[in-house]
Parts: structure tokens; C-alpha cells; sequence
């Protein structure tokens, strides 16, 4: 039986991130995706000006209620970028709803990167997330959102392997049983990302070369790929590689068209390989 995920983003109208990724590349992937959109935005926010932006709380109640009266089994929950701190409760209360023990709860903790909120976050999202990771199976924060959510500064994009194993580390005693962080760089011209499961003696690194320039979306690919491999079966570090290897072809797809990178990755172009690369 095909499996279900449902996917708990927001949508910007134009620019590749949130549920125009997440929807695409776990349909890619095999997976029936429903969505609960968290925020409507014109545009992303980062690089654009002038974006609209409606915050659709009030509406996660009333579609959780809704759904949960449809029977059905989502053999994942995939939590992204929150409106605002206050929408923990009700994303909390979609998970109470719509998943069993069985369901595999992803959250990505989108509220962050190089070492500050986004633009319209409130103070209060790290320790509201902290309360969603706590729930999570697998959590996939990048090194800002690992930093805030550890309630520690932010280390600074060279951070060595010393401290982001052990970030890895105490992400775990927060609750999740595996977490990947993104964005670690260990050496110039690389970057990458830690890979800790409960049970294994110190985290896994993987890398990939680093480009030049703002990649906007990154997380959000990369986390979809993620979900995409592991919902075929495949075991985290496989699901892990597989993923960075798609965002890197993602990116030379990108570079190679000339796109203006504030639209985001061409992660189009890589879906079949992607599927060739976790088909059974």
C-alpha cells in the first residue's frame, strides 16, 4: 500500500522552499503528500522585498479537526517553518490528532541560519521548537538552529568537528532518536553534515564541495530528500548520503542554468535520478 506523509509548511507563491519543495520530492518519492500550510507569503524572505505574508493559525484547528475524521494513516509528519511561536501548540495538537506510534514524526526546525532568526521570527520559536523536537523521530536543524536550540551561541560557520559532535549529542538528549545537522563546514571549499543515531558511539560526517554564494531553499531540499529516502526503507546514513548528493546536484543544476539563486534550487531536474537512486 502506497504510504501517506503529511506535510506542515508554509507556501511561498514564488521561490523554491517549504511546500513547493516538500510536496514535489516526497511525490517523487512515492509518498501520498497531503499539506496543512502554515503561512501564505508572496515570496520567500529572503532577498525579496515588499513580500506579503498571511499567518494561517486560525486555520490549523479547524483542518486538524477536519482530517482527523477522515481515518486515515500518515506514515510521516513533516513539521517546517512555523509562522510564529504560537502555532507549536496547534502543530502539537495536529500530531495528538492525525499520528499513531507508528508514524514517523520529522520536524525541521526552520526558524534560522548564519546565526540568526529569520526575519520574522518571534523570540520565543527556539524554545517553543524545543517542544516539537522533543516529539520528533528525526530532526534536521542547521548549525544556527542547533545553537539556538541548545540555548548556546552560535559557533560560527568553521565550527570544528569537537563541537558540532557535540551538538549532535545533546540534540539527542532533547529527545529525537536521530539527528542530521546541516551546513558544517570542517575545511575550506566543503560542506555537510552530521549524521547521530541513538545507539551509535559519535556522529557520521559527510561533504560535499561548497560553492560560492546563498543557496536559499537548501534546508528545505535537502530535509525532503531526506524524508523521501528514509520512507523508502533506507537506513539513515544511506538516507543521509543520498540526500546531500541530491542537493548537490541540486545546486550544479542551478549554476549551470544561471537562475538568479534568490528563486531557489533546481531540484527538479534531479528527481528521476533520485528515484533511481531509492527505488527498491
Amino acid at each position: 500500500m502506497q504510504k501517506r506523509a503529511i506535510a506542515v509548511h508554509d507556501i511561498s507563491c514564488v521561490g523554491r522552499c517549504s511546500l513547493t519543495v516538500a510536496l514535489p520530492v516526497l511525490s517523487a518519492a512515492g509518498l501520498n503528500t497531503a499539506i496543512i500550510p502554515t503561512a501564505l507569503l508572496s515570496t520567500h524572505t529572503g532577498e525579496f522585498t515588499g513580500y506579503t505574508h498571511l499567518d494561517l493559525s486560525a486555520q490549523l484547528r479547524p483542518i486538524g479537526d477536519h482530517l482527523s475524521t477522515l481515518g486515515l494513516h500518515y506514515d510521516t509528519f513533516y513539521s517546517g517553518y512555523l509562522a510564529n511561536g504560537a502555532q507549536v501548540d496547534e502543530v502539537l495538537r495536529l500530531m495528538d490528532q492525525l499520528c499513531d506510534p507508528q508514524t514517523h514524526i520529522f520536524v525541521d526546525p526552520a526558524f534560522g541560519d548564519h546565526g540568526r532568526m529569520y526575519s520574522l521570527m518571534d523570540e520565543s520559536m527556539p524554545r517553543q521548537m524545543r517542544r516539537l523536537v522533543s516529539r520528533a523521530r528525526t530532526i534536521v536543524p542547521n548549525v544556527t538552529e542547533a545553537s539556538f536550540l541548545l540555548q548556546e551561541a552560535y559557533p560560527g560557520e568553521d565550527a570544528g568537528e569537537e563541537s558540532i559532535s557535540d551538538f549532535c549529542r545533546r540534540l539527542l538528549s532533547l529527545g529525537p532518536e536521530n539527528v542530521v545537522i546541516t551546513d558544517v563546514h570542517f575545511r575550506p571549499g566543503e560542506t555537510g553534515i552530521g549524521i547521530l543515531s541513538r545507539g551509535m558511539e559519535k556522529p557520521l560526517y559527510r561533504f560535499h564541495q561548497r560553492f560560492q554564494g546563498v543557496f536559499h531553499g537548501t534546508g528545505d531540499v535537502f530535509a525532503s530528500f531526506l524524508l523521501g529516502a528514509l520512507m523508502n526503507d533506507l537506513p539513515l546514513e544511506k538516507a543521509a548520503g543520498v540526500a546531500l548528493d541530491m542537493t548537490y546536484a541540486s545546486i550544479v543544476e542551478t549554476l549551470r542554468d544561471g537562475e538568479p539563486l534568490r528563486y531557489g534550487m533546481q531540484f527538479e531536474k534531479v528527481l528521476p535520478l533520485f528515484w533511481q537512486r531509492i527505488a527498491k
